[in-house]
């Protein structure tokens, strides 16, 4: 039974990281169709592609503080299940502010989600050579997933309406409720208490801070809206900040950060995840907008790197940990993906696909050996009662 446990909790976790990663990416190459079939202004597609985001990144602390102490299979079944039909509504949606709201309830799902995975690695695998696989396995699918995300979108795009990149969640959401059955519950061993001024104030900030940076990028810095938005969202959470010191059990407990191996790795991890989702998108441009290759072509043009972050996540971290130690092994990885980055920009219309494989191969190694580390520091330096917290951050 314990095999069997630790088999269906690696693979819930995996699916549902995969769930979530492609439909990051997935959208990039229906974008094209989506715009000319639902007729959106260039401010819809905005919120089209922005409104998972904020909603996920709004969400993450909360859901990963409800996951400790409601149970973190409860949660995930939850957002799964939200996740599936957020799914349906957006594969059919007849209208740009349909597809916005179902976006959002992705990406609140997605919330749910994710740190109910990653916590769940945290409870069952107790021996840190145990979880150091069991991590680095979901991480290499993590990292695969926003390549293989493209290659999906490819595939379906190439037969089927754009609202078909969307459907493509429900059988896995599926899986994951089917495989779940046999992962067991865990929760906080104590009574843990929700603060809700501080929930709702973490919100506000992440929001308001993360639209701020995509309006001066969209409209320039001293647009009134976006010192607003900065404005609100720094307040936000500089009072967030102070309540957490004066909580017993705050939503963050922001002595974690005093460590360096958990703000390190925290700062690693920020940098390869926001590397990753650039680097699907330029890609995806480059190889459909320049290169003037199908929606399919583009997507398989993605194989190489995502089996480089598979098997450097699953297979070569432990083994680079146990030899090098973490910090070489993370600051490897970072090295990998700025080669990648590196070569993706000597790239021109002329370039063979051979310095694209390239980059990819880099940069994808990289991302894996990165987030499987410092994935698995983070959850290593927390107890186990608050791993949902931990791995909401």
């Amino acid at each position: 039974m314990s095999k069997a446990r630790d088999i269906a909790t690696i693979m819930v976790s995996c699916l549902a990281q995969l769930m979530v990663a492609i439909d990051m990416t997935v959208l990039h190459l229906a974008v094209p169709a989506l715009t000319t079939q639902l007729g959106a202004s260039a401010e819809e597609l905005l919120w089209i592609a922005d409104v998972y985001g904020f909603a996920m990144g709004g969400l993450l602390v909360t859901m990963g503080n409800l996951g400790d102490r409601f149970g973190r299979r409860r949660v995930l079944l939850i957002g799964v299940t939200a996740f599936a039909l957020g799914s349906l509504v957006a594969a059919y949606a007849p209208s740009s502010e349909t597809l916005i709201a179902a976006r959002a309830l992705l990406g609140i799902a997605g919330a749910a989600v994710l740190p109910s995975t990653t916590s769940l690695l945290r409870a069952v695998f107790t021996t840190q050579r145990a979880r150091t696989a069991a991590v680095g396995v979901t991480a290499g699918v993590s990292a695969a997933g926003f390549a293989i995300g493209p290659i999906v979108g490819g595939v379906l795009l190439e037969h089927f309406w754009w609202g078909s990149v969307f459907l493509v969640n429900i059988p896995v959401a599926l899986l994951i409720l089917g495989a779940a059955r046999v992962v067991p519950e865990s929760r906080s061993s104590g009574k843990l208490r929700l603060d809700l001024p501080s929930v709702l104030l973490s919100i506000v900030g992440l929001v308001a801070v993360v639209y701020a940076l995509k309006g001066a990028f969209y409209v320039g810095l001293w647009y009134p809206e976006v010192l607003g938005a900065f404005a609100v969202g720094g307040a936000s959470l500089w009072w967030f900040a102070r309540r957490q010191r004066r909580l017993d059990q705050p939503l963050i407990d922001l002595d974690l950060f005093r460590r360096r191996g958990f703000s390190a790795s925290v700062g690693s991890n920020l940098v390869s995840v926001f590397t990753m989702s650039a680097f699907a998108l330029i890609s995806s441009q480059y190889f459909q907008l320049v290169l003037g290759w199908s929606p399919l072509r583009s997507g398989l043009a993605f194989v190489p790197g995502a089996i480089a972050a598979l098997v450097a996540g699953g297979v070569l971290a432990a083994k680079a940990v146990r030899r090098f130690g973490r910090a070489p092994t993370v600051s490897g990885g970072l090295a990998l993906a700025s080669v990648g980055f590196g070569l993706f920009g000597a790239i021109s219309t002329e370039s063979p696909y051979l310095l694209v494989l390239a980059a990819q191969v880099a940069f994808g190694a990289g991302a894996g050996l990165t987030l499987t580390v410092t994935g698995d520091t983070i959850l290593g330096t927390v107890p186990r009662d608050r791993a949902g917290a931990a791995s909401a951050i």
